[in-house]
């Protein structure tokens, strides 16, 4: 038995406790209001679409961009914790695409108008390294992609995915598979820029 077997097995010996989305938090919109002019120049750093589409954890170094934010302006900010939801795509597929801030950033972050977020009532029940893989994986993908209607462009629903449940493990099980898949990705991520040297070094001798 693994040691994340054993972790479930000793902690919840009757099963891992499901809830929706909306038993557990709220889902709130993007930047709102805004002209063309506000992304000239902007005082304040927002969350791209393709941020989100492309990263489990928000990029908060590169991948940010600018937008004009007046004082006392009312608008969402996000927070460490927050899983953030492309809004619309071309494919069902691609619908619904996962972000999740994972650490505080040294400035106020908001989110682009064609993303929304959602954040929990009760930010402990959640650990955030847990949550970016757990709401891109093929179970929550799967109901994600159910919620989105459309033709030709493909259009996510905050109240369809009020319905959508997640499993919440205790907080010890959360860690150890965060723990674990992390040092997949590194050793993923180590392997794929070994990959890409030795192939460079192959056509380099070949040519």
């Amino acid at each position: 038995m693994s040691s994340l077997e054993q972790l479930i097995s000793e902690l919840c010996p009757d099963g891992v406790a499901y809830k929706t989305l909306g038993e557990l938090g709220t889902f709130y919109g993007g930047l709102s209001g805004k002209s063309k002019d506000d992304f000239t120049d902007g005082n304040s750093y927002f969350i791209t679409y393709m941020n989100v589409f492309t990263n489990i954890a928000v990029d908060t170094t590169s991948a940010l961009a600018t937008v004009k934010i007046s004082e006392n302006e009312r608008q969402n900010i996000v927070v460490p914790g927050d899983v953030l939801f492309t809004g619309s795509s071309e494919t069902p597929d691609e619908c619904g695409m996962s972000s999740v801030l994972v650490e505080k950033a040294p400035y106020d972050l908001y989110l682009n108008s064609f993303c929304f977020g959602f954040r929990l009532n009760t930010p402990s029940l959640l650990i955030p390294g847990f949550s970016k893989y757990l709401f891109r994986s093929t179970a929550l993908r799967k109901q994600i992609q159910k919620t989105a209607s459309g033709l030709t462009r493909f259009n996510g629903s905050k109240k369809k995915m009020e319905k959508i449940t997640i499993p919440l493990p205790p907080l010890p099980a959360q860690r150890e598979i965060a723990r674990i898949l992390d040092n997949f990705a590194e050793l993923t991520a180590e392997l794929t820029a070994e990959l890409i040297a030795r192939q460079k070094q192959y056509e380099y001798y070949r040519d």
